[in-house]
């Protein structure tokens, strides 16, 4: 395993890390089970394990303070802030209020006295961003908190928490975790120079595009629409919906540069993000151990300037053929946003 510096804060972490999103009811609910995954993955080099509150609704974190018990001086902890936490108001965002009280959550459930990283799982635009960093900035001064980051931002929500950082001089966000995988790679033109030019450590999510660079989804075959994230939005799945015929031809095209390097598609995929000079380290999301151990038979290949040369003519870099499920979408462009009143349209 290779490691990398996060964000300029003397922090190594491994370059493939693992995501506990699939601990819990909404993957693996046998703890025992995603504890010796946690084990294994350790045991094999990775000492970055990403969690956030809202996954099952806490339970990952749990899972995850389970495994880490005796072994946490070797782990670098992250996990998130932002999600609804239970029904009524205030129980969510990027608050003080509400951040205050969801880290002593989160450190009571992963067992812990402190968070390597903790970061702002998604925007908040009723929040002001001087709200946020104050707040971490003081957990950050308790001893609660070693470093913080954002998860999901837009590249102008990461160059305007930089300048308040300065502007104030608060704490600033040291890392940004985005999706980015070989058919979604939109943060190329933004969020990876903004991060650059910042000193910001990236994180990743999503190398397989939520399954589609599973090897499941296969042009001419029949698609499972019953199993997997493609339960929770089929038509980014259904090949017979004409949006979708270019990411089917980009999969085929992919398979076939994958047996060409004598690697398997969800390989390929867990080897590109990390090629990147911006990107710090690739989380993986396993649910069982088989798949643990297949990606990170991804994280020993190495990509010649050949493959992604070949990569770059399937999918032009920059650009998006797959957009990750839960992404961040602008509040502006939601309908109230931007359609005028119906009385200014009728004096129009």
């Amino acid at each position: 395993m290779r490691y990398r510096v996060l964000g300029g804060t003397g922090i190594e972490v491994s370059v493939h890390a693992l995501g506990a999103m699939m601990f819990g009811a909404v993957g693996n609910p046998d703890h025992d089970e995603c504890v010796r995954i946690i084990h294994s993955a350790l045991d094999r080099g990775i000492n970055l394990v990403d969690t956030a509150d809202m996954y099952s609704a806490g339970e990952s974190e749990v899972i995850v303070g389970k495994a880490l018990r005796g072994r946490r001086d070797e782990v670098v902890l992250a996990t998130k802030v932002h999600f609804p936490m239970g029904e009524g108001p205030n129980r969510g965002g990027n608050s003080r209020r509400w951040i205050v009280r969801a880290v002593e959550d989160s450190l009571r459930r992963l067992g812990t006295d402190w968070i390597d990283l903790y970061q702002v799982h998604r925007p908040d635009h009723t929040t002001d961003v001087e709200e946020t960093l104050g707040a971490l900035t003081d957990l950050l001064r308790a001893g609660k908190i070693r470093a913080f980051g954002c998860s999901t931002f837009p590249a102008e929500e990461i160059v305007e928490a930089q300048h308040v950082s300065e502007r104030r001089a608060l704490g600033r966000f040291r890392t940004e975790q985005s999706p980015y995988s070989l058919l979604a790679r939109g943060i190329e033109t933004d969020v990876l120079p903004v991060c650059q030019r910042y000193g910001m450590g990236v994180l990743t999510w999503s190398p397989l595009a939520s399954g589609f660079l599973s090897g499941r989804y296969r042009e001419g075959r029949p698609a499972d629409l019953s199993s997997g994230r493609a339960t929770l939005t089929p038509a980014r799945f259904d090949p017979a919906i004409a949006g979708n015929a270019a990411k089917y031809r980009a999969v085929e095209e992919l398979v076939a540069l994958a047996e060409q390097l004598g690697c398997t598609l969800p390989q390929l995929a867990v080897a590109f993000p990390a090629t990147h000079p911006a990107v710090t380290s690739v989380l993986i999301g396993p649910r069982t151990m088989a798949q643990l151990d297949g990606l990170l038979a991804g994280a020993e290949l190495t990509l010649d300037d050949a493959a992604l040369d070949r990569i770059d003519e399937i999918v032009k870099p920059g650009t998006n053929l797959y957009t990750a499920d839960g992404a961040w979408r602008p509040p502006a462009l939601d309908p109230g946003r931007r359609r005028r009143p119906v009385a200014d349209r009728a004096a129009a």
